[in-house]
C-alpha cells in the first residue's frame, strides 16, 4: 500500500480566473492506493456521502483509468465536496501521484496534472488544471495551453468555509461571457499585481491583485454573507479577500501568522450574523502531494 496527502488549493485568486492556483498546507486528503486486478474506490470523511464510488464517476477513478493502473483506491476526505477548495482535485492529484509511484509509470510531475485533470472533467465538464496544478506542484501556479509556471511562496492566509454548497457548474453559469475594454484592462493590471507580490512575497501587492471586477462580483450572489465577511476580514486587517474557486469558501491574504487569528474571528462572525455557519482554516501556500509509505 501506498499513501499520498494531496494538499487543498484555491484556484482563480480574483484576477485570475482558470489561470491562477495555490497549494495550501491544510485542509488535505489522504489518499491510499492497492495494486488490484480492477479499480475500486472507498471514501470516508468529510462530505463522503456526497463522492460517488463508481470509479467512472469519481476522479481518482478515471486517473486509474488513463494510467492504466487498476488499484483499491481509499480516499479520506479532508477537503470538503464543493467547498471551492479543489476537493475533486485532490483526490485526483493524491491518485496520480500515487498510481505513477505504485506503477512505476515514470511520468513527470507535468504530465500527471494534465492526467489528473482529465479527472476533474467528470465534475466540472471540462478538463481544468488550475486546482490540480498547485495540489501536485505545490506552491503559486499559473496554467496556460504552452505549459505551467510554478514558484514557491510564502503568505499566510485564511479560508472561511461556510455551511453552504455552491457546485462548480452553477459558479460557471453566472460568468459573463464578454467584458468591457476597462474590465480587461484593469484585470490584466491586477493579475500582474498579484504575480509580482507572489514572486516578493508581498503579501499588499497580493492582496491588491486578488481584486476582480468580473468574475467575483458575477459570484458573490451565490455565497450568501459574501460582501459582509469581505468587508469583516478587511476591517480584521486582510489585505485582500476573494471567492475561492467556484466557491463558497472565501480566501483572505494576511500581513503576517499572528493576524490570521482575528481575520479567521471576524470572517466566521460576519458569516453568523448572515445566518451562515462556517469554519475557518488558518493556513498558508505549501507544498504539492507528499508520497508516504
Amino acid at each position: 500500500m501506498l499513501t499520498v496527502r494531496a494538499p487543498a488549493t484555491s484556484a482563480n485568486l480574483g484576477s485570475g480566473f482558470d489561470v491562477f492556483g495555490a497549494a495550501l498546507t491544510r485542509p488535505a486528503d489522504v489518499v491510499r492506493v492497492e495494486r488490484a486486478a480492477e479499480t475500486t474506490i472507498d471514501v470516508t470523511g468529510v462530505g463522503a456521502q456526497y463522492v460517488p464510488t463508481d470509479p467512472t464517476e469519481n476522479t481518482a477513478g478515471v486517473v486509474a483509468r488513463e494510467l492504466d493502473a487498476p488499484a483499491h483506491i481509499r480516499i479520506d476526505k479532508g477537503v470538503r465536496p464543493s467547498s471551492g477548495l479543489g476537493s475533486s482535485a485532490a483526490s485526483a492529484a493524491g491518485a496520480a501521484v500515487a498510481l505513477n509511484e505504485l506503477y512505476d509509470r515514470g511520468l513527470s510531475d507535468e504530465e500527471l496534472v494534465w492526467l489528473a485533470a482529465e479527472g476533474e472533467a467528470v465534475v466540472s465538464g471540462d478538463a481544468h488544471a488550475d486546482n490540480v496544478a498547485p495540489s501536485i506542484l505545490g506552491g503559486f501556479t499559473i496554467v496556460t495551453d504552452d505549459g505551467i509556471t510554478t514558484m514557491d511562496a510564502d503568505l499566510p492566509v485564511v479560508v472561511c468555509l461556510p455551511e453552504t454548497v455552491v457546485s462548480t457548474r452553477d459558479a460557471r453559469g453566472v460568468v459573463p461571457e464578454s467584458v468591457t475594454m476597462d474590465q480587461m484592462v484593469e484585470t490584466v493590471g491586477n493579475s500582474s499585481t498579484l504575480v509580482v507580490g507572489m514572486c516578493r512575497d508581498d503579501p499588499e501587492l497580493v492582496g491588491r491583485g486578488l481584486t476582480d471586477p468580473v468574475v467575483t462580483p458575477a459570484r458573490a450572489d451565490l455565497v450568501d454573507g459574501y460582501d459582509a465577511v469581505e468587508e469583516a476580514a478587511r476591517e480584521a486587517g486582510a489585505t485582500g479577500v476573494t471567492i475561492s474557486g467556484a466557491g463558497p469558501g472565501v480566501l483572505a491574504v494576511c500581513r503576517h501568522r499572528g493576524q490570521r487569528r482575528d481575520v479567521a474571528s471576524a470572517m466566521v462572525g460576519a458569516f453568523a450574523e448572515a445566518g451562515v455557519d462556517a469554519q475557518a482554516y488558518q493556513t498558508e501556500i505549501g507544498d504539492g502531494a507528499e508520497i508516504s509509505r
